[in-house]
């Protein structure tokens, strides 16, 4: 099979990835649990890993990285975390589904308000729109670090520079995370949601929540900690105020792996995502029976459609006749395809790996002529 399906998760892992999660999992310890000596061992790798994700995303050290089964899990934490009653947010219509039920959801049973930035004329999302929206009672901004559809990564520094202090910027990285340079200091992001499985080259279950000293989003998940076992209460510190239940060893230890990945190569998987995507633009301009609704991008993804046959149907015929798999649909993002003119039918989604080369791109070119 020809996978090109790597913004659904990542299909190819590095081999110290791999190894990591066989590893790991001869280790039968709880870390943060017991005080025995493999507990503590398993511990140190725990922390080590937050050390090294605040590291690379440029964070605000060890406690204010919380591990989480999923980006949308994070997104979660940081959304119901900070928003109470009253409260008003914005977002861009970009948004993946992980942004868009959490808001609605407080929308109908805590009287959030929210509005949504339109797209431009010319298919992005500019700053100044998302900006104009802010109201006094505006607590947060949730802008996607890369459209999961396009591709389009918008201005973060930007959003932030017309954004209120006061307002809180959150920031999906479910698709930027391990291919785009996200600096949080730098850009002004204060909270950080990253999914392990795509760009970072972990295993699907690893997920992290990054904030900033100024972000104190409230628990959503009660349980147990390991620490303060006496206390009813969730405790006050990070990051156990926001880690209940019992960590997922193997998945920490591939995403501490696939962050080394990244930090060593982040650049050069970057510069070969955009060549492929500019190969791929460039034989579906010449093809007429194509619309493309991408431009070359870092993280690797390429959405498009045939002009007569839906979809579903060319992404079937990819996969039937030719072993390649790719995405066809809405992708999640709903509000992205009625902004595109593409609701309800979608668009075919090809997402490239760092890890694939022009044989892929030619292998669909291929496929896509024939049709």
């Amino acid at each position: 099979m020809i996978y090109l399906d790597n913004a659904a998760s990542g299909g190819f892992k590095p081999t110290s990835v791999i190894n990591a999660v066989i590893s790991s999992l001869r280790a039968c310890a709880n870390p943060g649990r017991s005080g025995h000596r493999l507990a503590l061992a398993l511990a140190e790798h725990v922390l080590a890993c937050r050390n090294l994700l605040s590291e690379l995303f440029s964070g605000y050290g060890y406690e204010r990285v919380v591990f989480t089964r999923s980006c949308t899990e994070a997104l979660n934490i940081a959304i119901l975390g900070a928003l109470k009653a009253g409260d008003h947010a914005v977002c861009t219509c970009l948004e993946h589904n992980s942004v868009l039920r959490p808001l609605d959801h407080l929308r109908q049973t805590r009287g959030v308000q929210y509005d949504v930035a339109p797209l431009s004329a010319d298919g992005t999302m500019h700053a100044e729109d998302l900006a104009a929206l802010v109201r006094p009672n505006t607590r947060i901004c949730c802008v996607t670090a890369a459209s999961n559809v396009t591709g389009f990564a918008p201005d973060l520094k930007e959003i932030r520079r017309l954004l209120p202090e006061r307002v809180l910027l959150i920031v999906d990285g479910a698709q930027g995370a391990g291919h785009l340079a996200l600096n949080m200091r730098e850009t002004g992001i204060d909270a950080l949601a990253i999914a392990g499985h795509k760009g970072m080259h972990a295993m699907q279950g690893a997920a992290a929540l990054l904030f900033s000293d100024r972000f104190d989003p409230e628990p959503v998940l009660f349980g147990g900690t390991g620490s303060e076992s006496f206390n009813l209460q969730m405790p006050a510190f990070y990051p156990d105020r926001l880690e209940a239940g019992t960590l997922s060893y193997p998945a920490i230890c591939s995403l501490f792996e696939g962050a080394l990945y990244v930090k060593a190569r982040r650049q050069e998987g970057a510069e070969n995502l955009m060549r492929l995507t500019a190969a791929l633009y460039a034989a579906l301009s010449a093809m007429d029976a194509f619309e493309s609704f991408f431009r070359p991008n870092e993280c690797g993804i390429a959405a498009f459609r045939h002009k007569t046959l839906p979809s579903e149907e060319v992404a079937g015929i990819l996969s039937d006749r030719f072993d390649i798999a790719v995405r066809a649909g809405l992708h999640c993002a709903p509000l992205a395809h009625r902004a595109l003119g593409t609701f309800p039918d979608g668009l075919v989604r090809a997402s490239f790996s760092p890890l694939q080369s022009i044989r892929e791109v030619n292998a669909l070119v291929g496929a896509l002529r024939s049709m």
